[in-house]
């Protein structure tokens, strides 16, 4: 019996022993789960009064980093949902450092294609409103890899809308392009302007376009349509650029290429079409800074109101041809790049810029960095500051 008695008193010790750890543990965990991590993780899943938390598809790539930033800078709570194909965690990065505060941004690695994950996202995050930049988006590419551009734009866009439709998101604020309008026989573009786009870039964007029309005459959405145009320049305090992957370079933004060549990354510049018909053969288009777009897209945000569609072209309003941004280009790099004249491109236009009276009209929004030599000066800065990217983060 006295052997029994102290197998039962050794078994009830160590019972007492084995509750001990796990309380300890749990206080452990309990502690754990309100550092600032924890905090953050649960402030982004709930609605806060006087807090709106903005999802940023495709945060992580050029324009939607500066849009993230802005949002940043204005208190807005930030997710970016990336699958950096085309963006750059190190842009991520530079935005973490900027606003470490729990509860200010948060970084999701996903494809939107992938709806499970979509859904998942939307069901763990209280959203209030949704900037959807994530797309491919270069034109040429578009007409060698039609299918890509409509799964990625106009597919993913479906993704995007259903997720927002069951987790009861009601402001949509969509970045779109002014490819959509193809070549129109009249100048400057506005919003009235028939759209028959020329290239599967511009049709993709047209396509997730009147989808999200179509759906929002069933709701109570709010959602704002941006047509913007040649998007250029960069971060005037210096946090971030524009730094497209390497093997996307023959594809990019002819800022890129200029920067390229200045450099000694690449021999030249190369400009494909003189034969159109403008003033010096070179296409002519509305370069607009990246600062300017990403107030454009804010002041939407601000002013998009239920049951309304709000439509609008984003540009200065001043058409420059490729010579002219090249001279510009010139003199903001202080480098005399050669230029070689070759072939049109696939799927490119003689002529685009806007007419922006209507965004000034109706949101207050005009563009102020309309110097192009001034832009392509800020942006040069940060190339020679980041000669690898953000690749050094």
């Amino acid at each position: 019996m006295d052997y029994l008695g102290s197998r039962r008193k050794s078994s009830c010790a160590g019972k007492i022993i084995a509750s001990a750890l796990c309380i300890t543990v749990c206080i452990t965990i309990l502690k754990q789960s309100q550092s600032p991590g924890y905090n953050n993780l649960s402030s982004f899943s709930q609605h806060e009064l006087g807090v709106t938390h903005v999802l940023v598809t495709g945060g992580a790539g050029y324009i939607g980093s500066h849009a993230a930033l802005r949002l940043l800078k204005d208190s807005y709570r930030v997710t970016i949902v990336d699958n950096l194909s085309r963006g750059n965690l190190g842009a991520v990065k530079v935005l973490q450092d900027l606003f470490p505060e729990p509860g200010r941004l948060q970084f999701i690695y996903a494809d939107l294609g992938d709806a499970k994950a979509v859904s998942k996202i939307f069901a763990e995050n209280a959203f209030d409103a949704v900037m959807h930049f994530a797309s491919v988006a270069y034109v040429g590419e578009s007409t060698t890899e039609p299918l890509r551009y409509y799964h990625n734009i106009t597919s993913n866009t479906l993704v995007v809308l259903e997720a927002m439709a069951a987790h009861k998101v009601k402001t949509l604020i969509y970045s779109s392009t002014c490819a959509t309008y193809g070549e129109p026989v009249k100048m400057p573009i506005t919003e009235k302007t028939p759209q028959l786009p020329i290239n599967p870039y511009g049709k993709a964007k047209k396509m997730a376009e009147d989808i999200i029309i179509d759906f929002s005459k069933t709701t109570d959405m709010a959602v704002m349509i941006l047509r913007y145009f040649n998007v250029i320049g960069s971060d005037p305090e210096g946090g971030l650029g524009e730094a497209p992957q390497p093997e996307l370079r023959e594809h990019g933004r002819i800022s890129g290429a200029c920067f390229d060549a200045a450099r000694g990354i690449i021999p030249g510049l190369k400009v494909k079409g003189t034969d159109y018909k403008t003033a010096d053969g070179t296409c002519v288009r509305d370069y607009i800074d990246v600062t300017d777009l990403v107030d454009a897209h804010v002041k939407a945000l601000v002013h998009a109101k239920p049951r309304k569609v709000g439509i609008y072209n984003v540009g200065t309003g001043k058409g420059r041809s490729v010579k002219e941004f090249v001279e510009a280009c010139k003199k903001a790099t202080g480098v005399d790049i050669k230029v070689e004249y070759l072939g049109r491109r696939p799927g490119d236009y003689a002529e685009v810029f806007s007419d922006p009276s209507k965004v000034k009209q109706e949101l207050n929004w005009t563009a102020q960095y309309t110097n192009l030599k001034k832009s392509l000066q800020i942006a040069w800065k940060w190339q020679k500051s980041h000669l690898n990217g953000y690749s050094h983060s």
